[in-house]
């Protein structure tokens, strides 16, 4: 059953056994600690944080909401008893199948059960996590909507931009260049000498938070592409300030307006990267003036800090999904399989050989749509992609590193790689290099290759089936 909001998520989860309680953590490094050691357990428990310190009780944050499969899955209205790869193949086919539901305005709001304006905005009654040692403040916005209105088109983007708070009703947006859509935005209602109206969705359902994070093309609604991911509409409700279409089961929303940089600014970061690095120092950021705050009674914060790979977002890489897509696009057959590890820095893609060259061209395909990633890695229809051990015991047993590695140079970064020399990324250099690795069996003497000692997928899983409560101690 769809979830209605991000209580019933928890729920949701609750009842899958993925979930731990929290109390009385430091929002200042501890919940980002508690959070990032519980997203490297082998489980990934799923955090609900309360009695957190200098807040009162029921002002809650929720961490690692969507970041294994399991709860990926789940989010996306998956099966989450699917096998990781399983999972990611049936997301394809229902992303290829989506149909887009336009939101529904309603007259009642959840989040309107407390508002407060001008003078009674105090932010520091919600316990925004200072998530890493060297973050330069406290994040109330790691998964947090930021929704705007295009002056020219009426057009809604609802996109995930972090967002720092510096004061009681002070906030700042971090769009990370100017070409994101929410900075194009912003920039028109400047250049006509006007702040931007403003909402933050602190609290969104995981179909929204999902929907924050995919790069939709402009003119595209989040709301429409969340509520097909739910087969139903989004339930919005005009918020009292400034008129935006906002999730009525939102647990916390900032109204207010961005203002011109002309007008003020703050420093903004550092913020800890997906990479696990920092990417930046402190820099000059838009300010939000937040003139009301409305929030559901115990309401909850998402916070989805980024962390050190393998952490990450998701427990699912929709960006594997997508080489996958653009694989089969090109005419490469028999894939069987793509994922991506390190946070999407290493690429895998497994496929039945039919030719030679079958996996050097499928490798390069890859490489060319792996954002950041290093390493494409290219094995058989026998190995487990979304399994690191399987991979790896490909690359260490069938590549011949002097025969089978490539090195593309010149390829597709970002200013986010560590790698990059400071003085290159000065002079907008973002570019790197990518070794391409066929961990594959000689196609030319594919019939001489000592044959596998280890069971094949389908006889490992029947295996696994029938001894299923004896293996888990049951």
């Amino acid at each position: 059953m769809a979830y209605k909001d991000l209580r019933e998520f928890i729920a949701q989860v609750d009842g899958l056994q993925a979930l731990r309680r929290v109390n009385g953590a430091d929002p200042r490094f501890e919940i980002g600690g508690i959070t990032e050691v519980a997203a490297g357990l082998p489980e990934c428990p799923a955090l609900l944080f309360d009695d957190i310190k200098g807040h009162a009780r029921g002002f809650r944050v929720f961490t690692n909401a969507t970041s294994n499969a399991q709860r990926a899955a789940l989010a996306l209205g998956i099966d989450p008893s699917l096998k990781p790869l399983d999972a990611l193949k049936a997301w394809m086919g229902k992303r290829q199948a989506l149909k887009a539901h336009s939101p529904v305005a309603v007259k009642e709001a959840a989040f309107l059960e407390n508002s407060q304006r001008g003078a009674d905005v105090d932010l520091s009654r919600f316990p925004a996590p200072y998530w890493h040692r060297k973050d330069g403040g406290p994040y109330i916005g790691s998964g947090s909507l930021v929704v705007m209105r295009d002056p020219d088109s009426g057009w809604i983007n609802a996109s995930i931009y972090r967002v720092q708070v510096h004061d009681q009703n002070k906030v700042t947006v971090q769009f990370d260049h100017a070409g994101r859509h929410g900075a194009i935005i912003a920039k028109k209602y400047w250049e006509q000498g006007k702040p931007c109206p403003l909402a933050i969705v602190n609290g969104e359902d995981p179909a929204l938070f999902i929907a924050g994070f995919e790069y939709l093309p402009s003119g595209q609604s989040e709301y429409d592409f969340a509520g097909a991911i739910k087969e139903a509409p989004i339930e919005v409700y005009a918020g009292p300030v400034t008129g935006l279409p906002l999730p009525a089961h939102a647990e916390t929303i900032l109204e207010g307006e961005l203002l011109p940089p002309t007008a003020e600014t703050l420093l903004e970061g550092p913020f800890g990267e997906f990479t696990g690095y920092y990417a930046a120092d402190k820099r000059p950021c838009p300010v939000m003036a937040v003139t009301a705050v409305h929030y559901r009674n115990d309401p909850i914060l998402l916070g989805s800090p980024p962390m050190k790979p393998p952490r990450f977002h998701f427990g699912l890489p929709f960006r594997a999904a997508s080489i996958w897509s653009n694989l089969e696009s090109a005419g490469v057959s028999d894939v069987v399989g793509c994922w991506q590890h390190v946070s999407q820095l290493m690429t895998v893609v497994a496929l039945k050989q039919r030719y030679a060259g079958h996996a050097k061209r499928a490798g390069m395909i890859a490489a060319a749509h792996s954002y950041m990633g290093r390493l494409v890695v290219v094995v058989d229809d026998d190995v487990d992609p979304s399994n690191l051990n399987d991979v790896m015991w490909a690359v260490t047993t069938r590549c011949e590193p002097s025969e089978q590695i490539d090195i593309v140079r010149n390829a597709w970064s970002s200013a986010l790689d560590p790698r990059i020399p400071p003085e290159d990324k000065a002079r907008g250099i973002t570019s790197h290099s990518k070794a391409i690795i066929e961990a594959c069996r000689p196609f030319g003497w594919l019939d001489k290759f000592p044959p596998t000692s280890a069971l094949s997928h389908e006889e490992a899983s029947a295996i696994a089936e029938r001894w299923r409560e004896a293996l888990r101690g049951t």
